[in-house]
């Protein structure tokens, strides 16, 4: 049994069943045993790959879609580069590299990355070392957005808590983290059921609610819309909502029974693109997308980034350039230029984003 685990049993014995909700904050966020505040997951000696650190290419393109953005902006003095969950830094480190083609771009950035986890933050800083834009650290999404902004955001909605509810004869009724007969962590139901849930679908399917991603969104769309800017969200996920349980567990590259390691395994769930283009919608931004990753990179250029690169690369470089690159658009259901999809939120007076031409919705053009 895991510390957290221990700790877990010890607080629905007394509190009773928890929210998944409330679960996955504490396996992810705990001060002492949660997941990301005790180590740096990320990379071949982790538990999970991420594509920055696949590809150099898909942070020197973000970082060129940022500074064209900058440029349609009408080129502001003052811009933050925001990135939320930075992971490492190498996804920020390769966008500034990139943006060095345009110096007025780098001069008017300021660099600001919303991180809870201190060891992530001390490898942040060391990626960022040799960075000349000096970069600040925020604990929460509050501090930090101020004027007119680009946001990033790799793989960081699927991390953020949610609730589920399961349909039965009587209603839908909550999903809740519970201990069986034994001590061990199991999932139930709550005793009564939601009344505030009106939706028809067959007994035992399962709905999930995402406040606090749909908060996040909205929070930055209505900041995009009043100030200026843009922001990217990339994650994997689905273009439409719908029902099912995405709570997953991962483990050494693996998937992992999400009750069975608290703490010691990374938890997260599809993002429903639909819904937060909804919610970013109604909070004033415009919205483009969601398009596939597969789709963005091919459209930002990626293919002749690549060809460029490859002309003073080894033949070895060449290689691992190559294969990182199909590895980022690669097709089919569970490939990362398909399962993963990305939504960009703007300022409506911008005209459509780079890589977006066509995917910017109708009803988002709104006239001031």
């Amino acid at each position: 049994m895991s510390a957290l685990a221990a700790e877990l049993a010890a607080l629905i014995r007394e509190e009773g069943p928890i929210p998944v909700s409330r679960y996955m904050a504490l396996c992810l966020g705990h001060p002492r045993h949660g997941y990301y505040m005790k180590q740096d997951p990320f990379g071949a000696g982790g538990d999970f790959v991420t594509a920055p650190e696949i590809s150099q290419v898909f942070g020197e393109l973000l970082g060129l879609w940022a500074a064209t953005l900058w440029r349609m902006m009408g080129e502001p003095a003052a811009l933050r580069l925001v990135e939320l969950g930075p992971g490492r830094g190498t996804l920020m480190q390769d966008m500034l590299r990139a943006a060095k083609v345009l110096p007025g771009f780098r001069a008017a950035l300021s660099v600001h990355l919303v991180e809870t986890s201190p060891v992530l933050r001390e490898r942040q800083r060391a990626t960022l070392a040799a960075s000349s834009v000096a970069a600040r650290w925020h604990d929460e999404l509050e501090t930090v957005l101020d004027g007119p902004a680009i946001v990033i955001a790799n793989e960081f909605l699927d991390a953020l808590p949610l609730d589920q509810f399961v349909r039965t004869r009587e209603g839908w009724r909550e999903r809740l983290v519970g201990l069986d007969a034994e001590g061990a962590l199991v999932f139930g139901l709550a005793a009564e059921p939601d009344r505030d849930i009106g939706l028809v679908a067959p007994e035992g399917t399962v709905l999930e609610q995402p406040a606090a991603a749909l908060a996040v969104v909205t929070q930055i769309g209505r900041h995009l819309a009043a100030q200026g800017g843009a922001g990217l969200f990339l994650d994997y996920g689905s273009s439409r909502s719908g029902f099912g349980d995405t709570l997953q567990a991962m483990r050494r590259h693996g998937f992992a029974d999400p009750l069975a390691e608290p703490g010691d395994a990374d938890l997260t769930v599809h993002v429903d693109f639909e819904r937060m283009a909804g919610a970013a919608l109604a909070a004033g931004a415009a919205v483009s997308g969601p398009a596939t990753q597969r789709d963005l990179l091919l459209a930002l250029g990626l293919e002749q980034r690549v060809a460029a690169l490859a002309q003073r690369a080894t033949p070895e470089q060449r290689r691992a350039l190559a294969a990182g690159a199909e590895r980022l658009v690669a097709t089919g259901p569970t490939a990362m230029g398909e399962l993963f999809k990305v939504l960009a939120l703007a300022d409506p007076r911008l005209p459509a984003l780079p890589g977006f031409d066509l995917h910017r919705l109708p009803e988002q053009r709104r006239a001031f």
